[in-house]
This record gives C-alpha cells, sequence and structure tokens, in this order.
C-alpha cells in the first residue's frame, strides 16, 4: 500500500494491512500518512520502547489514539500512562511530548478547524 500524499475529501477510500504495512521497527520511530485533504491529515506512527518526541504544537485541532503498547503522554505540566484505546484531544496550538513505555502503534487525526469554521460560515 503506497503512502497517501492527497486524498480528496469527496472520495471514500479504504487504506488496509497498516500494521503490516507499518511494523514496529527496533530503536525506531516511524510513520505513514494514511489520509491528507484540505480537512484532515491522519497518521500512524510506531514507536519502539524509550523511543520519545519532543515538545511540540500543531495548529490543527488533534485527536490521539493508541493503538497498541502503552506510553506517557504529556499536555503542558501534566503527564498520563496512556493504554491502548485510551484517546486524548489536543486543542490547537497545545504543546505535548510523549515518550513510549512499550512498544507502541498511535493513530493521530489533525483536523483543521479554522477551515471547517470558514466553510461553514459561508
Amino acid at each position: 500500500m503506497p503512502p497517501s500524499s492527497s486524498t480528496p475529501s469527496t472520495e471514500s477510500l479504504f487504506r488496509l494491512d497498516l500494521n503490516n504495512a507499518l511494523p514496529i521497527s527496533e530503536e525506531a520511530t516511524t510513520s505513514r500518512v494514511v489520509v491528507n485533504n484540505d480537512i484532515l491529515r491522519t497518521v500512524v506512527f510506531t514507536f519502539d520502547a524509550g523511543q520519545a518526541l519532543t515538545e511540540h504544537a500543531s495548529p490543527r485541532a488533534v485527536v490521539v489514539t493508541l493503538l497498541e503498547g502503552e506510553m506517557d503522554f504529556s499536555i503542558g505540566e501534566r503527564t498520563e500512562r496512556m493504554s491502548a484505546g485510551d484517546v486524548i484531544y489536543l486543542a490547537p496550538n497545545d504543546r505535548h511530548a510523549l515518550t513510549a513505555v512499550t512498544p507502541c502503534r498511535m493513530q493521530l487525526v489533525m483536523v483543521d478547524v479554522d477551515r471547517i469554521e470558514a466553510t461553514a460560515a459561508k
């Protein structure tokens, strides 16, 4: 399955076999964009135990779903241990970071709130 550079928001699609297409690699963090259009971007990440993403922010609203494993996820000064099935909502521009406690698989959905609000106002 090739990565998606652009996915029209007007077309439905399947992205299948992602776990095999993006295995958890030893001592690495990997990612694959699976949906990408004007409204949203969905990325699947894998992290080996001990891998981290340093503090950063997104201008988009973000929904994080941990699909497999455990990780410590920080929003500002608060850190929580996430387990498979846990979900986090990040408001636009909230600073966040994470560290994988065990090998992990995570889905990130970024929504362009400004674009949605502008479209709704028309």
